[in-house]
Formats: structure tokens, C-alpha cells, sequence
């Protein structure tokens, strides 16, 4: 059970990191540790009733490490058209 408390924590300060950062990066940072706690909840879970979460976490793992590479795609190509990552002044995407 202490996996899923550490999750819970994990996650708590994920969400914590999305709704106070005002960077895109440190965004991206706070979804990644979003992600994390769920893989680890996942194992937690077939560790405490004997399923098969391992597989589904590296799934997980597999697709948050694909976001990564957009996002910060995406992250770098924003910085180049308007010398800023902060997330305020990405309100409006025209122009």
C-alpha cells in the first residue's frame, strides 16, 4: 500500500506543478510526474492483487516518452516565433 500513498503524492505534486508554473516547460515537467505516479499506481496494484500492470506501465511509459518529443517539438518552434515559453503569453496562438 505504500506504493499507492507515494502515488498519490506523486500525483498531488504533479498537479500542483501544472496549476502553479507558468512556464511551458516546467508544464511538461509537472505532466511527466502525472504520468509517472499513474505507472507507478499501475504496478502498485499488480504488485497488491496479482495482476499484470507492468505491461500496461510500460505502455504508458512508451507513449509519455512520445508527448515528450512532440511537446517539446512544439515547446522549441513556440520559443522560435515568440522568444518566450511562458505560458501567459500563449493565450492566443493567432499571429
Amino acid at each position: 500500500m505504500s506504493y499507492l500513498y507515494a502515488s498519490v503524492l506523486l500525483f498531488a505534486l504533479g498537479v500542483y506543478g501544472v496549476l502553479t508554473r507558468r512556464t511551458a516547460i516546467l508544464v511538461f515537467l509537472s505532466i511527466e510526474l502525472m504520468l509517472n505516479a499513474a505507472n507507478l499506481s499501475l504496478v502498485g496494484f499488480a504488485r497488491a492483487f496479482g495482476l499484470e500492470g507492468q505491461v500496461a506501465a510500460l505502455m504508458v511509459i512508451a507513449i509519455a516518452a512520445a508527448e515528450v518529443a512532440v511537446g517539446l517539438g512544439l515547446i522549441v518552434a513556440i520559443f522560435r516565433h515568440r522568444e518566450s515559453t511562458a505560458v501567459d503569453d500563449l493565450s492566443e496562438l493567432r499571429g
